[in-house]
């Protein structure tokens, strides 16, 4: 018979680490200024990620109805990418502000 091992949790071991699986890209300062910093940091290097990819997407989509060179699965690529990157920006909003009534609404 085979042993059943347990699942191990994953360890990170820098906040860095985590936000580059998520391809948002920090500058190398942010994490020795403090958590609220990088708090800030994360969200604001998210925000400018979405607006790359959105950009990114109207650009491929401007260039492929003009001319016939831009592949049209390089186009569909990049207005999913970009899709996606809203789709979880409004989640991030939405759960920031979930947590905000929650905090407003505890009885001290």
């Amino acid at each position: 018979m085979t042993e059943i091992f347990a699942i191990t949790p994953i360890s990170v071991d820098s906040p860095a680490l985590a936000v580059n699986r998520l391809g948002v890209e920090l500058p190398s300062d942010t994490l020795r200024n403090g958590p609220a910093t990088s708090f800030n940091a994360i969200l604001s290097a998210g925000m400018e990620t979405m607006d790359a990819r959105l950009a990114k997407a109207d650009d491929l989509v401007r260039q492929f109805a003009v001319d016939d060179n831009v592949p049209v699965h390089q186009v569909t690529i990049a207005i999913e990418e970009a899709r996606l990157s809203v789709e979880l920006a409004m989640q991030v909003r939405a759960r920031l502000i979930e947590g905000y009534r929650e905090l407003m609404n505890m009885q001290l």
